[in-house]
Formats: structure tokens, sequence, C-alpha cells
């Protein structure tokens, strides 16, 4: 078995769509970023290829290449799932923090793993999934970006 740990963060702007965990969030503010900036799968993904020892999300998805400006970061997600069949590991479970000072996300966070266990061809179960107000500290607290953290657990 073993462990990688994820991390990513993206600033809030206006004229963006809020989407976590692969859910479309109704905000007035969306992250910024090369694809659709989802701070929870992108955490995910560094965290599963981490575990492998597979690199980093830049690694597979630089936000230099054209072909995945506005993408789903779900497509991402898939393909990250089909490189670690290829390379034999299985995923045991993944945790993930959310930290978001707003919008409230508990009523999102059962579509959530809902869609992340989907796209990953594992149960529900599997998935965990929190969000975390700052108590208006630091950057988040502020209201100027999101942030995620991601545990998974792998095995072969």
């Amino acid at each position: 078995m073993r462990v990688g740990i994820g991390y990513d963060v993206h600033r809030l702007v206006e004229g963006r769509r809020l989407v976590l965990g692969g859910v479309e969030v109704p905000f007035g503010k969306g992250l910024l970023g090369w694809s659709d900036a989802d701070v929870a799968i992108h955490a995910i993904i560094d965290a599963l290829l981490g575990a492998a020892t597979l690199g980093d999300i830049g690694t597979y998805f630089p936000s230099t290449d054209p072909q995945y400006r506005g993408t789903s970061s779900l497509v991402l997600l898939r393909q990250t799932r089909e490189l670690l069949v290829d390379h034999g590991w299985h995923i045991g479970n993944i945790d993930v923090t959310i930290a978001a000072q707003e919008p409230r996300l508990a009523p999102f966070i059962d579509g959530m793993r809902r869609r992340i266990a989907e796209v990953l061809s594992v149960s529900e179960d599997q998935i965990g999934i929190k969000a975390k107000t700052t108590d208006g500290l630091g950057f988040v607290g502020r209201g100027e970006g999101m942030a995620a953290y991601a545990v998974a657990l792998i095995s072969k």
C-alpha cells in the first residue's frame, strides 16, 4: 500500500462558474485556472499520482497545453485513474478537505462523492469529503480563493 498527499489552490474571480468535486455550486464567483480550476479534483489527482510516484498534475496536464483549456477536471481525473490502472494500482480510499469561507458546501458534498466515485469506478464509501472555513483568516478567510487537501491510499 502507498499513501499520497495532494494540495491545490485557486483564486476566486467573477465571471467564472464554481466547480468543486465535479459539481457546479451556485455562487457569485468561480475559481480561476486553465481548466475548470476544481481545487478538490486537482488535489485528488496529485494525491493519487504522488502515491504511485508518477509525478504530479502538471506532468500530465500542463497549463500550457491548449487541449486542457476549459476542460472538466473530471476528464483529467478519469485519465489519472487509467494511468494508475495501467501501472497496476487500485484505489483504496480518498479523503479531501476543501477550505472555503463561502459558500456553504454541505448540501453539495454527497453529489461530489457520487461524481468522484463514478469517475474513479469505486464505491462512494471510499470517498470522504469535508468542507472547512478558516474563520476569516488568510486568503481563504478573506474570500480571495479556495484550497483543497487530499490523501489517497492505493495498493497493487
